[in-house]
């Protein structure tokens, strides 16, 4: 019966050692798996999470070319609604042989304007790009074109994330079309 009486000082201090350490073990990964979950929930409620990028592409215009001008311009709007940003990086038709290239007009000092080509474009979260003859647009070749106004024209457009997006623009002559 003398071993059931008390337990000797040595034992009770490992034992309690044991526990702290268990207590520890257990203690920093869910203190840690804690502080993640509160991060994460913070930046979803503070909307910096996002979503995907959801792309539209509208509003298709091509300007009919002026007898022996060798290019012509394209225009879309490009609405992106979702919940990241997303970016255009290139364009191609079936009925442009020459390529059509992505490019921004800029102003000099002197009032003078150049076009600019460009690699690829920002569509912003919860933005639209308006392309138009002052800002970003798709310059083609229109050589061997014969276009008429009312002609539809089929154009693939590369997003990143969106993905390919194939719509037409409708021909129009040049001065007829809005750009807002």
């Amino acid at each position: 019966m003398r071993g059931l009486g008390r337990r000797p000082a040595t034992l009770l201090v490992g034992h309690r050692r044991r526990l702290t350490d268990a207590a520890l073990a257990v203690l920093v990964p869910v203190t840690a798996c804690g502080l993640a979950l509160a991060f994460l929930t913070t930046w979803v409620r503070t909307g910096e999470a996002g979503g995907p990028a959801h792309v539209s592409v509208t509003q298709g215009r091509l300007l009919l070319p002026s007898a022996g001008v060798p290019q012509t311009a394209a225009f879309f709007r490009i609405d992106n609604d979702g919940g990241s940003a997303d970016r255009l990086l290139s364009i191609s038709s079936p009925d442009v042989p020459g390529g059509v290239t992505l490019s921004r007009h800029r102003m000099t000092g002197g009032s003078a304007a150049y076009r600019e080509t460009i690699d690829s474009v920002a569509v912003p979260e919860g933005t639209a790009l308006a392309m138009s003859p002052d800002g970003v647009d798709l310059t083609l070749s229109a050589t061997s074109a014969r276009w008429r106004p009312g002609d539809l024209v089929p154009f693939t457009l590369d997003f990143r994330r969106g993905g390919r997006i194939e719509v037409f623009a409708v021909v129009v002559r040049p001065g007829t079309a809005s750009f807002s």
